[in-house]
């Protein structure tokens, strides 16, 4: 389906130029996460939206389109609004918004959206449908994403001697779990702003394409239980061998919980198969993906440090042989994770031994409501004259919104004059990023991971 941004919007809001004040000229509006699960959110995807703005810029074919469709859908079509804009041949907007990569505590404006020209007062809100969606998303998986390696970045600190390896401890899996491949992209490349480690080659693609990244996502060679279970049970031995065989060094990921986990481990990965493992130039992974991994875990760490070895680190925590290690990948969550890492503490294994999978839970398990997102109307200028808009509903407080023109300093918002709308704010946690069809202060991968990382 072609991109057509005259449609990309809610059907009410094509009636919504006749709804606004007579001699209304500027719709000062701004994007918050109003609360939700988190105390903060790590800021990522609006550049992709900005970039979409330009590339997918409406033209006549798109105009009689929507036109078309807005009469027979049922809703007015602002022929003289849209009609003028694709004369002028770019957005009459401008938007500001915090530096992505950016932990803003929550509550706070990340990101505004103003009209430039008055002719054009209907589009700040016309817009929402696009931009929410644009923010909502992939801040809502980065922010999850970020406050699981907080989790793991912990333990880390507490049971091993550096932090080499915290980048590759949360491993992407969504890809198959989410609606579509561009939520593939989008929520893949949001977890690639704090990991490293995906097999959601859309976020890797999504990345480079938008924030102009190299190779920003690595994987292994990795089994799946058809490649192993084609063997049959009978030959489960074999399947075992030949994947050690095909793959002489380097990391190898093997799930191995087809018939029964504790076997696989224990006689066959540490007895029949275990001069192959110990003499690999590389690390076996092995990978449980059924039952309680609480229960499951300490067993096959036990049985792995008997067959293959341990050390003790300095922080007295037992450290598995380097050539074997474990990925939990199935049943992961930001608390499982925790529980998880509690429990080998607590039984004396170090964090360095367990890298975590996720899928759906990373990429599909939450929505616009985890971080309660919006997009509100703050100000408008009617007729040379500045007033407040706000809602403030007494059967829900939590739904009160902000008034006047909106900035961000030193992580507060803040109102500002009418005077400062469209100037230079030295003081301002807001960058222009987009200006009448220009877009400013554009930003790579890499500056997205660091600021990101300015919280370890």
């Amino acid at each position: 389906m072609k991109k057509n941004l005259i449609l990309d919007t809610d059907s009410y809001k094509l009636s919504h130029y006749k709804q606004y004040p007579p001699d209304t000229e500027l719709v000062f509006s701004y994007i918050e996460s109003r609360g939700g699960v988190f105390d903060s959110t790590l800021f990522f995807g609006l550049q992709k939206a900005l970039l979409d703005l330009n590339k997918h810029f409406p033209n006549w074919d798109d105009f009689a389109e929507a036109k078309a469709l807005a009469i027979a859908h049922g809703v007015p079509f602002n022929e003289r609004g849209w009609h003028d804009l694709i004369e002028l041949g770019y957005f009459p907007i401008e938007i500001r918004a915090v530096a992505e990569g950016s932990i803003i505590p929550t509550k706070n404006v990340l990101v505004t959206v103003v009209n430039t020209d008055p002719r054009f007062y209907w589009l700040t809100s016309y817009l929402e449908t696009s931009l929410l969606r644009a923010v909502w998303y992939p801040t809502t998986v980065a922010t999850l994403s970020f406050e699981c390696k907080k989790v793991i970045h912990r333990y880390m600190l507490a049971t091993c001697d550096t932090l080499d390896g915290l980048n590759f401890k949360l491993h992407d899996f969504g890809a198959r779990g989410v609606s579509s491949e561009e939520s593939a992209s989008i929520g893949g490349a949001a977890h690639l702003v704090n990991f490293f480690g995906t097999d959601t080659l859309s976020g890797v693609r999504f990345a480079r394409e938008y924030y102009a990244a190299g190779i920003s996502g690595f994987s292994i060679p990795a089994t799946e239980h058809s490649t192993i279970t084609s063997w049959g049970k009978e030959h489960e031995l074999e399947a075992y061998r030949n994947v050690l065989t095909q793959f002489p060094d380097g990391i190898l990921a093997c799930v191995s919980d087809s018939y029964d986990i504790f076997n696989a481990v224990s006689a066959l990965w540490g007895d029949l198969l275990k001069s192959q493992v110990l003499q690999r130039d590389g690390t076996l992974v092995i990978r449980p993906d059924s039952g309680d991994p609480e229960d499951i875990l300490p067993i096959l760490l036990s049985t792995m440090g008997e067959r293959f070895g341990y050390r003790e680190n300095s922080k007295g925590y037992k450290v598995l042989n380097d050539k074997v290690r474990l990925i939990q990948g199935d049943g992961v969550s930001l608390n499982s994770i925790g529980r998880i890492l509690e429990t080998m503490t607590a039984t004396g294994w170090s964090t360095e031994n367990i890298a975590f999978g996720m899928g759906g839970g990373l990429l599909q398990q939450l929505n616009r409501d985890t971080q309660k997102f919006a997009m509100k109307n703050s100000a408008i200028r009617v007729n040379g004259q500045w007033r407040d808009v706000y809602k403030d509903p007494v059967t829900d407080h939590g739904k009160r919104s902000k008034k006047g023109i909106l900035d961000l300093q030193q992580h507060k918002t803040v109102s500002i004059s009418p005077e400062l709308l469209f100037a230079e704010r030295p003081n301002s946690a807001l960058q222009v990023v987009y200006r009448n069809g220009q877009l400013y202060n554009k930003t790579n991968f890499q500056q997205v991971r660091d600021n990101a990382n300015k919280a370890f």
